[in-house]
């Protein structure tokens, strides 16, 4: 019974990733309203496995977002390589708790491996640690704790014992452009959500370096790599430089924006930032991944596990890395098995090409969309585009007319004021005719707007 599960449970997913590039990339209202047949009691009884694996498939799959596919470009997300999905389905089939090496042995081992691989990919220090974690806000918040350790313990204070209450203040300095999970992760930590000291921000999005505020120890600076409506970098050469005069830990908001680092093209938009203390990332974005898969890189390994190891005498310690000394979890699954599977596969060039060739995707839309008359907000560095359709409202209809449409998904932002429509080009699954015929149906859709919203002439 078991085989003949796991082969109905593959047949049903690879029929639905083949029905990606096909279906409206958003669900119906059909489809979301047939959501209620899951609405019933807890059963009483055991009920057989291949009913309940067709009840998952016909249910739910059909009310899903075409994340996985080529046209959604709502978010900074890619779809999931071929290989990971196999690397996941074996994975999670040997259902390894990659806590302790000599425990699982094989998963930690992919772990080290990729955590190497990643660090020269990626053009940081060799000697980092690292946490595989579930996205960006953990990954965030692993360096931030590293980080808090380091600047508190060089200021005479061991915060992991002795708490918060008391302590030195340490000053966190951000941009006016750092990402809300950022800032979650410094509320957790509790520095708090709103006393950062914010630095002014370019017409990019970009830290001012001159505007940088003076500083004094313990404090933790916090750059973004890859501003989530522009793409835009912080200057991190100068942050850095002026930041450890102080000593400043400086951590890096990488969450897609790292990965530039690995394309020749586009390593110039990651300067200096290697000369950083840590830097969060997330694997699910770029690397096309399947979820969850963060990762938190940190300069200094051992500040890393003092702010995250845990001892009891039941758990056996190995000569080797034990990955639950890096992370916040002591539980969870072996996440270095797929992005093993992804940079073995791609190797140094696939992963370039893949990322560069997202980045012409979205110079493409930027193109076509300025030259259909509408204003594109951003300078398109990197796989972002944010494009005006006239005012707020116009804004508005164009995107619910896009979405209504169906060929493709994007979402509405607010940037500096200005409400916009964000392109976010990210998945390997995306190709040249992909982008054709998505522009052709966003500029279709934008025009018919235009036509209902227009004011009827009056006669004279």
């Amino acid at each position: 019974m078991t085989s003949e599960l796991l082969d109905d449970a593959a047949g049903r997913a690879q029929r639905y990733l083949a029905g990606l590039a096909s279906r409206p990339v958003a669900p119906t209202l059909e489809a979301v309203a047939a959501l209620a047949a899951w609405d019933e009691p807890m059963p009483d009884e055991p009920a057989d496995p291949g009913r309940t694996l067709a009840l998952l498939d016909s249910i739910g799959s059909p009310a899903t977002m075409a994340m996985a596919g080529p046209r959604f470009f709502g978010f900074v997300i890619g779809g999931a390589l071929p290989i990971t999905v196999a690397a996941s389905w074996l994975a999670t089939a040997w259902d390894q708790n990659t806590g302790l090496h000599d425990i699982t042995p094989a998963t930690a081992r992919l772990e080290r491996v990729s955590l190497d691989w990643l660090l020269d990919l990626l053009r940081l220090p060799p000697e980092s640690g690292a946490a595989f974690v579930t996205g960006a806000t953990m990954a965030n918040f692993t360096c931030l704790a590293a980080a808090r350790h380091a600047v508190l313990h060089r200021a005479g204070w061991d915060v992991e014992s002795r708490g918060l209450y008391g302590a030195p203040e340490v000053t966190v300095v951000v941009g006016e452009e750092a990402h809300p999970t950022l800032m979650k992760s410094l509320g957790l930590l509790g520095f708090g959500r709103g006393r950062a000291l914010r630095v002014p921000v370019d017409a990019q999005g970009r830290m001012r370096a001159d505007a940088l505020p003076a500083l004094g120890e313990p404090a933790i600076v916090c750059i973004q790599a890859g501003n989530v409506n522009s793409g835009s970098f912080d200057p991190a050469p100068e942050i850095v430089a002026w930041a450890h005069a102080a000593r400043a830990w400086v951590h890096v908001d990488g969450a897609f924006g790292l990965w530039a680092a690995a394309s020749p093209a586009l390593a110039h938009l990651a300067r200096g930032l290697s000369g950083a203390d840590s830097w969060a990332t997330d694997a699910h974005k770029w690397l096309n991944v399947p979820y969850d898969s963060g990762l938190a890189f940190v300069r200094d390994p051992q500040a890393l596990r003092h702010a995250m190891a845990i001892h009891a005498e039941y758990l056996p310690k190995a000569v080797e890395r034990d990955p639950s000394d890096y992370t916040p979890e002591l539980s969870r699954r072996a996440r270095g098995v797929e992005i093993w599977a992804a940079l073995r596969t791609l190797g140094r060039r696939g992963l370039a090409e893949m990322l560069e060739r997202t980045c012409r995707h979205a110079r493409r839309f930027a193109e076509g969309l300025t030259a259909a008359g509408y204003e594109v907000l951003n300078e398109v560095v990197l796989n972002q585009v944010m494009v005006s359709f006239g005012d707020a409202a116009a804004t508005q209809r164009a995107i619910a007319a896009i979405q209504e449409d169906g060929t493709c998904w994007c979402g509405g932002t607010i940037w500096q004021g200005r409400t916009a429509m964000r392109i976010s080009v990210c998945s390997w699954a995306t190709t040249h005719q992909d982008v054709e015929r998505c522009l052709d149906a966003m500029i279709s859709a934008a025009r018919k707007t235009e036509k209902a919203g227009a004011t009827p002439a009056t006669s004279a």
